[in-house]
């Protein structure tokens, strides 16, 4: 099962921080009431159950809420959430860089959203490697898959994408998964 949540993206972004610190709250105790709110809502789960988090920046029709790196977050976001995995939206300088990701505990998956639902343009299969390979110097390449960084529309809207657009997206991925990984 993936919960989306914007909570924990929207607590990257420096400007999202500084209000909520101008109305009197602490983005820090919140980060962490989120947190444990989620972990709750999910504790109980059938057993074999996956349970994975997409810390979501946005989405409607190719645009975006939020930015900023995931380093304000990391370290007590992955302490606090007692999730299977994260889903972290990666497909733009607006996620910052990898270095958050040494914060993961070892029995965690990364998803990494590399591959953008937002233009039609097709990745460069290379770049996106060499980005998995910067990744795997802050965690264990075994913790970590691959997808575009958000479904392809979050409303009846849609992002700007032809279905075929989006198709040759995720043909993409599984390319380099296989390329990355092996077969599956």
């Amino acid at each position: 099962m993936q919960i989306d949540d914007v909570s924990f993206a929207y607590l990257c972004d420096e400007d999202f921080r500084g209000g909520l610190t101008e109305r009197g709250d602490d983005p820090d105790e919140l980060l962490v009431t989120y947190a444990r709110a989620l972990s709750t809502a999910v504790a109980n789960r059938p057993a074999g159950m996956t349970v994975t988090t997409h810390m979501c920046r946005g989405n409607f029709q190719s645009t975006w809420m939020t930015s900023g790196g995931y380093e304000a977050v990391a370290e007590r976001m992955f302490d606090e959430m007692k999730v299977d995995g994260y889903f972290m939206e990666y497909d733009s300088d607006r996620a910052g860089g990898f270095e958050p990701l040494r914060f993961v505990p070892k029995d965690r998956m990364v998803v990494l959203g590399l591959i953008t639902s937002k233009t039609p343009e097709l990745e460069n299969k290379d770049d996106i490697k060499r980005r998995i390979d910067e990744a795997a110097q802050y965690m264990d390449i075994s913790q970590m898959c691959l997808s575009p960084q958000c479904g392809f529309s979050s409303t009846h809207h849609g992002n700007k994408l032809t279905r075929d657009e989006q198709r040759k997206k995720l043909e993409l991925v599984v390319e380099i998964a296989i390329d990355v990984w092996g077969e599956i």
